[in-house]
């Protein structure tokens, strides 16, 4: 029987782990553990590992944030590395295909069908592409002809190419089962509007003091307006503390309200009240909300209770890829950046014309 050069390497890293465990286990036993936790002594006081993790919390916590960025960009990475490779690979195929057909090399049949149908450009299209880059160029036309001419001809060869590759994918029946890039996310508990049974979900990052996300509010409202019953928009809190010094509390205060079922007007009030969220006016403009404990609603304000709450919201933002607000995943799609209402619209399309 052979084995390999690995198993032997395996075989003997077990047997090495295994003999270490039974020596931990028969020698260590009278081993004070606590003894383990001191990190330091001064004049006999201990410091322990815990005081100094407690102590290293904010830092180890944006260590932990960034270890997750990094790991959704590697993912996302080899996503598009594989997907780049496969679109690769697939028109080399079509293309041998097609050759073959044809009986002509692969060689005769891309100058035949793609180059031999690029023509020059016009002067008015040379103009126009000056015109609109002239200010950033800041150089003659003369100067930049050739690279414009050459820039056109790119164009015009990867529209054809595009369109060739088209034709053959129809004449094929290609189909890819490799797929988008989505994100899986756990939305239980979140706040949300529509039915949670709804064919696209929309899962919203977000942050009361980001102009951006206030902006918007207004179109991911008309969203769930217009596609009532088929879309589910779920709020993430995704604070950018940094640079927003109110957007904590005002997260803080949405989850207060949420408590009471009154999220979603506690939402549109701090986004209305965006230059005001100090805590103090806060609390002032929660008690214009008809039926509301403002008394409970302080008490909860002030005793912190949500912070874990929006420090897990963070980590998955982090874990999701989601670096700045706001960030709207739909069906676990990436979608960054206050997007107007068609780029969103387009994409539900499509998810519900999918399924």
């Amino acid at each position: 029987m052979k084995h390999s050069r690995k198993s032997y390497i395996f075989s003997g890293l077990l047997g090495i782990t295994l003999a270490a465990s039974i020596l931990a286990f028969s020698g260590c036993n009278d081993v004070d553990n606590s003894a383990k936790q001191v990190a330091a002594t001064i004049n006999g006081i201990i410091v322990t590992e815990d005081e100094i993790r407690d102590a290293a919390a904010d830092d180890l916590e944006s260590i932990e944030l960034r270890k997750l960025r990094e790991a959704a960009a590697n993912a996302r990475a080899e996503h598009e590395a594989m997907t780049q490779a496969m679109e690769r690979l697939m028109e080399e195929k079509l293309l041998t295909l097609e050759a073959a057909e044809q009986d002509v090399s692969k060689e005769q049949l891309i100058e035949r069908e793609i180059l031999r149908k690029i023509t020059d450009p016009t002067e008015e299209e040379i103009d126009r592409v000056y015109e609109l880059n002239k200010a950033r160029v800041n150089r003659p036309k003369e100067d930049v002809a050739d690279s414009i001419i050459r820039f056109l001809r790119d164009m015009q060869e990867k529209e054809i190419r595009d369109e060739f590759m088209r034709q053959l994918e129809q004449k094929n029946k290609v189909v890819r089962n490799l797929g988008q890039f989505r994100v899986d996310l756990i939305t239980a508990g979140h706040p949300s509007l529509g039915p949670e049974a709804a064919p696209v979900k929309l899962v919203l990052f977000s942050d009361f003091e980001c102009p951006y996300c206030r902006d918007f509010k207004d179109t991911l409202m008309e969203i769930t307006e217009n596609y009532s019953g088929k879309v589910q928009l779920v709020f993430f809190q995704f604070p950018l503390n940094a640079i927003h010094p109110n957007a904590q509390r005002a997260a803080e205060a949405s989850l207060c309200a949420r408590d009471q079922n009154r999220f979603w007007e506690m939402h549109d009030m701090l986004f209305d009240n965006q230059r005001s969220l100090s805590e103090e006016n806060i609390l002032r403009q929660a008690t214009s909300l008809d039926g509301f404990d403002s008394a409970k609603f302080r008490e909860c304000l002030s005793s912190g209770r949500h912070k874990t709450e929006i420090l897990q919201d963070l980590r998955a933002a982090a874990a999701a890829g989601a670096d700045s607000t706001p960030t709207l995943f739909i069906n676990g799609l990436y979608l960054s950046g206050g997007q107007p209402y068609d780029a969103v619209a387009t994409i539900i399309d499509k998810e519900l014309n999918e399924r």
